[in-house]
């Protein structure tokens, strides 16, 4: 019975265009729009992002592209792929499950041997940071419409951290920024014509 429940939850969720063109809109609205990672404009103008749709329903077959794409983005040119945003809707929905899975993904860049080459961030939609509650706005930062693994190149990073030597005050601006914005801001940044 439950296996049937399972499916019919999978059946009935987002279809792969549905959660890609969220995900877009997410990139171009928040991350882009609100200036939340400067470094983002510059990849996706040039179609240096890719997106990629999980269908994955458990961990295991999570890892397993994971691993897939951490081995595409190695053996891809930084100027055709510079970074990958892993979207998976139908697992680890659960922040705290998805938490524990980033000790996984970490060490499987260990076990490819890709430490120092190419990290995985992580955005999720109930992303909440270590000393926040579960409304605070500040936590929106890393917040996505659906659970996304962020595989970035590490020389990618290395050049941006050249360019803001202070990663700090960053977020600290992502937050005043979200402050300002508030709950009802975002909202309204997502709403189909702007205005809701």
């Amino acid at each position: 019975m439950s296996s049937d429940l399972h499916d019919d939850a999978f059946a009935a969720g987002p279809g792969e265009e549905e959660v890609l063109a969220a995900t877009r809109l997410w990139l171009e609205k928040a991350v882009i729009g609100l200036n939340l990672c400067p470094f983002a404009k510059a990849v996706y103008v040039k179609d240096q992002v890719r997106f990629v749709f999980s269908d994955a329903t458990t961990p295991e077959q999570l890892i397993e592209q994971l691993g897939e794409e951490l081995l595409h983005l190695r053996d891809t040119p930084a100027e055709r792929t510079d970074t990958t945003l892993l979207v998976h809707p139908y697992v680890l929905a659960d922040f705290l499950d998805y938490n524990d899975f980033l000790d996984q993904a970490d060490a499987l860049v260990e076990a490819l041997e890709l430490d120092g080459e190419l990290q995985v961030a992580s955005f999720h939609p109930d992303y909440q940071f270590a000393d926040s509650g579960p409304d605070d706005i500040e936590n929106y930062s890393n917040r996505a419409p659906f659970p996304t693994l962020h595989l970035l190149r590490e020389d990618s990073v290395d050049r941006a951290v050249e360019v803001y030597p202070d990663p700090d005050a960053i977020v600290e601006r992502n937050y005043a920024t979200l402050r300002a914005l508030g709950h009802e801001g975002w909202r309204r940044l997502f709403a189909a014509d702007g205005s809701a």
